[in-house]
């Protein structure tokens, strides 16, 4: 896999970020297919690799699912630790997952809303990243950040597919500093929009 200009120049944002003592919040946009999560992954592996967790909250569990495959798959043959932590998972599974995840034994945990119950509690969390950041609330945000150990504040990033026009930006999410991915891989199929009728849909 080779990043496209923009992916790298966004990763290289963020990982100057994430080299500071002061905490990191930026928005991460572009298009569906544009590359962000690969972005985002290489984004948790610089934590990973200094011996910290990190966390992907996506809004619904298909989503988180379709995350854990890839970042998995990525990963295949590395000593990365990737779980996986939703609401549907029976109990013994998840109680196992939130179990490793409190030991430090899972690197990176891919989850949903359930990443937020007050029995998740994290080793070393050092980077939590949220997809599809406006299904979240500013508080959600705070709960999954408070996930870090006592006295520890986690970078955040948020992910966005929307595009922002930068007045926009600084107006509503004048707390983050903002990465934008212009251009979509060369292997990537071109994303169609269209609007249907009602009979249609």
């Amino acid at each position: 896999y080779e990043f496209t200009a923009d992916q790298l120049k966004t990763f290289r944002e963020i990982a100057r970020d994430l080299g500071e003592t002061q905490p990191m919040n930026r928005l991460l946009q572009g298009d569906v297919g544009a590359g962000k999560t690969a972005v985002a992954l290489a984004s948790m592996l610089v934590a990973v690799t200094n011996r910290h967790q990190a966390a992907m909250m996506a809004p619904t569990e298909l989503l988180a699912e379709q995350h854990f495959a890839s970042i998995s798959r990525f990963l295949a043959g590395t000593n990365v630790r990737v779980g996986l932590l939703t609401g549907s998972l029976p109990a013994g599974e998840r109680a196992l997952v939130r179990d490793l995840v409190e030991l430090g034994q899972i690197d990176i945990v891919v989850g949903t809303h359930a990443l937020l119950t007050g029995d998740v509690k994290f080793h070393a969390l050092a980077l939590a990243v949220v997809d599809e950041q406006h299904r979240f609330g500013v508080a959600q945000r705070a709960e999954l950040r408070g996930k870090a150990p006592a006295g520890q504040t986690p970078h955040m990033l948020v992910m966005t597919a929307t595009p922002i026009p930068r007045t926009l930006s600084l107006t509503v999410y004048g707390d983050l500093d903002v990465s934008t991915i212009k251009h979509r891989p060369k292997d990537r199929a071109p994303v169609h929009t269209r609007v249907l009728s009602e009979s249609r849909s």
